[in-house]
């Protein structure tokens, strides 16, 4: 195997160990690229890379993997940019490593800057002819030139379905005639300094971002069956910084937000209530914590080292303690989970149902209460499997990264997907950060 000069360090963190439909895994889609290709899922707690190539057949094949302990990220942004260099550098080196290749650009899950979701209502005049490509690509482009606002980027322009005069729910307008082509664009963007901070930070890493993803879109293409895209359904991808939400129906993504709130949220409460280091109170929290409290919990005690105490000095707490700090924060979450959807007027088009992923939805009692503060039915999501991807990589702490090579292989895309900038040279990103650093 050839050095990896990117690996600077030996891994930070083994992975951990490895309901419900299982969701289809990523095949039938016209790839994009064959790779091998890369993707980065940065996150609070824990970053992952995975290398991929879309197979004759088809299917996604994992290369590399590699994964580490969070650093330097809190809430999905770059807060110390050499600690997270060094946590990148390291996760990316293991990828490589295993894959004996050398990624220059990777796919990059967007959980920074407040993504922020809109949809545009957006008719553009045809007379006549047949629909044109053209025709779709100044659509899209409208739909971008509404949504621009100062200080953000515009990462996504989604087409979720087209018009061609009185016909509706036209999936591919394309030579179709009419006089009138309309459609609907679901445009997401985000803070530029938080996206400029990440390119600085990929760039230092010798790495740029091919393209930034939704987190939470991509959590949900890995974790959602069709007919939970057809019906409706709102992931709710829970990671230790944030909880990210995407809401699906009629077979589209609707909306997206996300809310700064998750896992380790949870374990600071236990943290700062029982007085006790962190690292400590991760382990009370995966070991005996709960959302849902038991009648055994106020008799089986359980032992917790005190902040500036002697090692020996070990204080003794019920279970029941820890259950009432947890359950508080996660009613807190779905409340405003429940809050948001309401107020975007989603109650009907979010579904029934509700898929809980990421990491921080494992934790025991949190399907319960999800049901009972929304009101729906609930289920854990795991990634479908992949030939490569490792088992303790099978879990909902990866759904984000494995629907980030799916995207990256083409499975997810709107059938008129286009690259709006393809007229203009270099990465997409890479052109909005000189633009910006020539006004300076």
């Amino acid at each position: 195997m050839n050095d990896m000069p990117r690996r600077l360090q030996p891994s930070l963190l083994s992975a951990p160990p490895s309901e419900t439909p299982e969701p289809e895994a990523p095949r039938h889609f016209r790839p994009r690229q064959s790779g091998p290709f890369g993707v980065l899922d940065i996150g609070t707690s824990k970053i992952a890379c995975v290398i991929g190539r879309c197979e004759s057949d088809l299917s996604l094949r994992v290369l590399g993997f590699g994964w580490q302990k969070g650093s330097g990220v809190r809430s999905g942004g770059i807060m110390d940019i050499e600690a997270a260099e060094r946590a990148i550098r390291a996760c990316v080196g293991q990828a490589e490593e295993e894959a004996g290749t050398r990624l220059a650009k990777v796919v990059v899950n967007l959980s920074c800057g407040l993504p922020r979701s809109q949809v545009f209502n957006v008719q553009w005049p045809v007379g006549g002819r047949a629909v044109a490509e053209g025709d779709i690509r100044r659509m899209l482009l409208e739909s971008r030139n509404r949504a621009s606002a100062e200080g953000r980027t515009i990462i996504h322009s989604l087409a979720m379905d087209y018009g061609a005069d009185d016909a509706q729910g036209v999936v591919d307008p394309r030579g179709l005639h009419c006089e009138t082509l309309n459609g609907r664009v679901h445009v997401i963007d985000a803070a530029t300094t938080a996206l400029r901070n990440l390119d600085a930070c990929l760039a230092r890493c010798d790495l740029e971002i091919a393209e930034l993803v939704s987190a939470p879109m991509a959590a949900a293409m890995a974790t959602l069956v069709e007919d939970e895209r057809m019906l409706g359904a709102t992931v709710l991808d829970m990671g230790g910084g944030t909880t990210g939400m995407a809401v699906y129906a009629a077979g589209h993504l609707q909306y997206v937000s996300q809310l700064p709130l998750g896992g380790a949220h949870v374990t600071n409460d236990i943290a700062r209530v029982l007085s006790t280091p962190v690292a400590h109170a991760e382990r009370l929290k995966t070991l005996h914590g709960s959302a849902i409290p038991s009648p055994d919990d106020e008799r089986e005690m359980l032992p917790v080292p005190m902040v500036g105490e002697a090692e020996h000095q070990i204080a003794k707490v019920p279970r029941s303690m820890v259950v009432n700090i947890i359950k508080p924060r996660l009613e807190e979450t779905f409340e405003l989970v429940k809050a948001k959807l309401e107020e975007e007027g989603l109650g009907r088009a979010s579904g029934h149902r509700v898929v809980l992923t990421g990491g921080a939805s494992q934790l025991t009692g949190t399907l319960e209460m999800a049901q009972r503060v929304l009101g729906r039915t609930a289920r854990l999501g795991r990634p479908a499997p992949l030939r490569g991807l490792p088992d303790s990589a099978s879990g909902p702490a990866f759904a984000t990264a494995v629907g980030l090579l799916a995207w990256s292989a083409g499975a997810g895309r709107p059938a008129t997907d286009m690259d709006l900038d393809s007229e203009r040279p270099g990465g997409w990103f890479r052109r909005v950060v000189n633009f910006l650093r020539d006004r300076v």
